[in-house]
C-alpha cells in the first residue's frame, strides 16, 4: 500500500501544502510546533476518515477558515484511489473515493490500511485501560469495517441509558428496551475483539521473543467486563441478563457500570503482569511487540503492508529499539517525524517543514 502524494488547504497550520512521497523511507524533518505531527494527522485521516489525536473534526480546521480540504492519490491492492475530504464549520464531513461521494464513513475503511507509532503508543502498556481499548478499536476497524459502526450504535445507545439513569423516576421498561439493545451489540464487540486478540497474540509473542533475543515471553489475553464460565453462555441473552443483573448498582450511580466500555487487555511477560510489575524498558518493547503485530495481521489478511506512520517517537526508544524498528519496517513506506536528521544508513527522501511550509531537501 502507497501514499504517493497529499494536498492540505486549510488543515490545522497550513494554508496550502503539497507533497509526493517515496514508496520507501521519509523522513520529515522539523523544529517543535512546525506541523510535523499535523501532516502525519492528515495522511492518518486516509485510511479511517478520523483522527487519532481528537474525536472534533473542527479542531483540524484551520482558524476562522470556512472549510479544510485533505486529497490524496493512493495505490492499494493493485488499484489506484483518489480520496478527498471536506471538513466545513456548517457541514456534515464529506468523502469522496474517485470523484464519487460516499453515503457512509465506512466505505472508506480498509480502502488503505495505516499503522501509527507515537509517544502516546508507548503509553499501551502503562496506562490505563482507554488506552487499550483505542488500540483495539482502531485497528479492529480498518479490518472489520463493520466493527466500526458497532462501536458508534453502542456508544449512542449507552448515552440513551446514561440518561436515562440520571432521571429521578426510572422507566424499567424503557430500560429493558436500551439493555436488549445494548446486548445484541456487545456480543458483536466482544467477539470481534478476542478474535483480534487471538490472532494477534501469537504475533505479538513472536515479535518479542526476537526484541528480547529470546528472553521474555510476551502474552496477550482479552479481559472482557463481562466474563461467562463458556463460550455458550457468552450470547446475547447472558448479556442482557447481567445488564439486569447490574441494574441496581447503575440506578444507584446513575450510569452503566458493565459492558464493552469497560473491557481491557492484559499484558503479561509470562505470568508477570507488565503493567504492574515491568521496567519501564520491558513496557516500551511490549508496545512496539504489540504495534509491530498490527503490521503483520494486516499483510496476512490484505497480503499487502500496510502504510506505517513514525511520529516522534525515535527520542523515547535506546539505538537498539530505534534500528531494530526501522530494519523491520524496510519492505514498508514509512513516513519518520523528527526534530533532527537521522543517519538511517538506506535511502531516505527528506522533508522539511518550517512556517507551515513543506519543502523536499
Amino acid at each position: 500500500m502507497l501514499i504517493n502524494n497529499i494536498t492540505l488547504s486549510n488543515f490545522r497550520n497550513y494554508s496550502k501544502a503539497e507533497a509526493n512521497f517515496s514508496e520507501n523511507l521519509n523522513l520529515i524533518i522539523g523544529k517543535n510546533g512546525q506541523g510535523k505531527t499535523n501532516l502525519i494527522e492528515a495522511i492518518y485521516m486516509l485510511s479511517l476518515g478520523r483522527s487519532f489525536r481528537t474525536n472534533k473534526d473542527k479542531e483540524m480546521m484551520m482558524f476562522d477558515a470556512l472549510n479544510t480540504y485533505i486529497s490524496s492519490e493512493i495505490t492499494a491492492m493493485g488499484r489506484n484511489y483518489k480520496i478527498e475530504i471536506k471538513l466545513g464549520k456548517d457541514i456534515k464531513k464529506a468523502v469522496k473515493i474517485n470523484s464519487i461521494p460516499i453515503e457512509k464513513l465506512t466505505d472508506l475503511l480498509g480502502i488503505i490500511n495505516i499503522v501509527i507509532f507515537s509517544p502516546e503508543d508507548l503509553k499501551l502498556v502503562r496506562e490505563g485501560p482507554k488506552e487499550r481499548r483505542g488500540f483495539m478499536d482502531r485497528e479492529i476497524s480498518q479490518l472489520r469495517p463493520n466493527y466500526y459502526s458497532l462501536i458508534h450504535k453502542y456508544q449512542k445507545i449507552l448515552v440513551q441509558r446514561n440518561n436515562l439513569l440520571k432521571n429521578t423516576k426510572i422507566d424499567e421498561n424503557l430500560l429493558d428496551v436500551y439493555d436488549e439493545q445494548l446486548a445484541i451489540v456487545s456480543q458483536k464487540i466482544m467477539a470481534y475483539r478476542k478474535e483480534f486478540i487471538d490472532n494477534i497474540t501469537p504475533i505479538a509473542s513472536a515479535n518479542h521473543y526476537r526484541i528480547s533475543s529470546g528472553k521474555e515471553k510476551l502474552n496477550i489475553k482479552y479481559l472482557p467486563n463481562i466474563t461467562a464460565s463458556s463460550e455458550i453462555e457468552f450470547d446475547s441473552s447472558y448479556i442482557f441478563n447481567k445488564f439486569k443483573t447490574s441494574r441496581a448498582e447503575d440506578i444507584r450511580r446513575r450510569t452503566t457500570t458493565s459492558g464493552p466500555h469497560k473491557d481491557d487487555i492484559g499484558i503479561y511477560l509470562g505470568d508477570m503482569d507488565l503493567r504492574s510489575f515491568g521496567s519501564q524498558g520491558q513496557k516500551r518493547s511490549a508496545a512496539i511487540s504489540l504495534k509491530l503485530s498490527e503490521i503483520q495481521l494486516i499483510f496476512e489478511e490484505k497480503n499487502e503492508y500496510p502504510v506505517v506512520l513514525l511520529d516522534d517517537i525515535f527520542s523515547e526508544l535506546d539505538i537498539s529499539r530505534q534500528k531494530m524498528l526501522i530494519d523491520s519496517l524496510s519492505e514498508i513506506q514509512t513516513f519518520v517525524t523528527t526534530t533532527e536528521a537521522i543517519d538511517f544508513n538506506k535511502e531516505v527522501k527528506t522533508y522539511l517543514i518550517e512556517n507551515a511550509k513543506v519543502s523536499l531537501l
